[in-house]
């Protein structure tokens, strides 16, 4: 897979699914300030700047006013057009591919 998809990409690629979306839309409605939110297997989205990026959402989303299904469509809609990044895999300190002693 390329190395900057989307999240509407990897929807599309089943590797993403509805599930892990809606997941992701409820936690920025919880926490909108989330920045490294696991979309999918060993991928990433900032979810913070994926509403900030897209106008439509971040306005959507400052308004008191607006109506909560409004508001959870664009934010959804801001996280299927985000990048995802792939995670990074920590590697304990000492415990790197070692050969046996003998």
């Amino acid at each position: 897979m390329a190395a900057s998809l989307t999240v509407g990409d990897l929807f599309k690629a089943k590797a993403v699914t509805d599930e892990q979306v809606n997941a992701a839309v409820e936690q920025y409605l919880a926490e909108p300030r989330t920045s490294a939110h696991p979309i999918a297997e060993g991928y990433t989205v900032d979810l913070a700047a994926a509403v900030a990026g897209h106008g439509w959402a971040s306005q959507l989303t400052a308004n008191p006013d607006s109506h909560p299904v409004l508001k959870r469509a664009a934010v959804q809609t801001a996280i299927l057009l985000a990048r995802a990044r792939k995670a990074r895999r920590l590697v304990k300190k000492g415990r790197a591919n070692q050969p046996a002693e003998r």
